[in-house]
């Protein structure tokens, strides 16, 4: 794949040749993300037409992807027209180019001719009064950062949902904020919303469309990556072929005597007034077929005040109070750093059973 001539690294303009020079020397460092940067742009540069990717196994065992390069390289296009990229702008890249995110803001700068620093991609960013036009961050280092981001005339948030506080505080303060959706297998994101209160729905990238499964579960249409539609486990709010809003994962939705219950919507609320780390789970019951669990990480005492704030914050609707509340010393991560409900939830089920 031929660089863009405009195309800066740290600074340093690069030929194709220059830069797998330096790339085979960055995939012998004994550093993770130095060699991980190596490896993916060799791998890039190379005469192979595809890339192998990993989902980020956030709700099962990571799955391998083989995807063309001139999919990424048009989903790179895409991003650049619909946030207005052009030659010579600047980027930063936070993100562990292990994952997709990583990957793709390398590419964009490849691709469009961006003026790329990376820096490690730790939670609070050292940016030295640097001021760049695009970005992308999860919403940890969005926090961490929030006086900061003024220094991003665009910033992309992805990998997690924004807090609901979060979200407030970014709307009120930092109209350059986006918040995306996507996954590995779409190259990224394919709906974008401008951060704003109340939230506005997920709006299509160009060329991107939605219908629904049977289970009201987004199907994406992606031409440039797929002639079939691509199938996601997230149930939405059709608005229309080319807007939605997120509800929740089929994989977690709740069925309490015949009622379905969203955790993450009731996780949203509760995050502005629960401030140890919790999330809901759905626990086999006899009467209901199943209940509302809370899980905490934290002791006794933690417990019977997360119950209280739950049953203050959710109690308008009886089926949104927690029936149990557990507590773990710790919660299960994936290898991307996503919270591992399943895992999670299969130690506190071997603690009760």
């Amino acid at each position: 794949m031929e660089l863009h001539p405009h195309f800066r690294l740290n600074g340093k303009a690069y030929t194709n040749k220059s830069l797998w020079t330096a790339a085979m020397g960055w995939s012998k460092d004994s550093k993770a993300p130095q060699k991980q940067l190596g490896l993916f742009l060799m791998d890039w540069l190379s005469e192979r037409k595809t890339i192998v990717l990993y989902s980020s196994g956030s709700t099962g065992i990571p799955k391998t992807i083989e995807v063309p390069k001139t999919s990424m390289v048009a989903s790179a296009h895409r991003t650049g027209s619909y946030f207005g990229l052009l030659a010579k702008d600047s980027a930063l890249l936070c993100l562990p180019v292990q994952y997709i995110a990583g990957k793709m803001m390398l590419v964009r700068a490849m691709v469009l001719g961006l003026d790329l620093d990376i820096l490690p991609s730790k939670t609070t960013l050292n940016l030295k009064g640097k001021a760049y036009v695009f970005t992308a961050l999860i919403p940890l280092q969005a926090q961490a950062n929030f006086d900061q981001l003024h220094h991003f005339k665009t910033i992309l948030i992805g990998g997690a949902p924004i807090a609901d506080e979060l979200h407030k505080s970014l709307a009120k303060t930092h109209p350059n904020c986006f918040e995306t959706y996507g996954m590995t297998e779409t190259l990224t994101h394919v709906a974008t919303r401008q951060v704003s209160y109340p939230p506005t729905p997920f709006t299509a990238m160009p060329d991107v469309t939605f219908t629904l499964d049977n289970d009201n579960c987004l199907l994406l249409n992606v031409p440039y990556i797929s002639n079939k539609s691509i199938a996601t486990n997230d149930i939405v709010e059709h608005v229309d072929e080319n807007s939605f809003y997120l509800l929740g994962r089929r994989d977690f939705v709740i069925n309490s005597g015949g009622k379905k219950i969203f955790p993450e919507l009731l996780e949203q609320q509760l995050k502005r007034h629960l401030k140890i780390p919790f999330f809901f789970i759905g626990l086999p019951d006899k009467k209901l077929g199943e209940k509302l669990a809370l899980i905490i990480k934290g002791n006794e005492q933690d417990k019977v005040q997360a119950l209280e704030i739950s049953i203050n914050v959710l109690g308008n609707d009886k089926h949104h109070i927690p029936k149990a509340v557990f507590c773990v010393d710790a919660f299960e991560y994936t290898f991307s750093g996503k919270l591992d409900r399943k895992a999670t939830i299969r130690k506190v089920v071997s603690k009760i059973s």
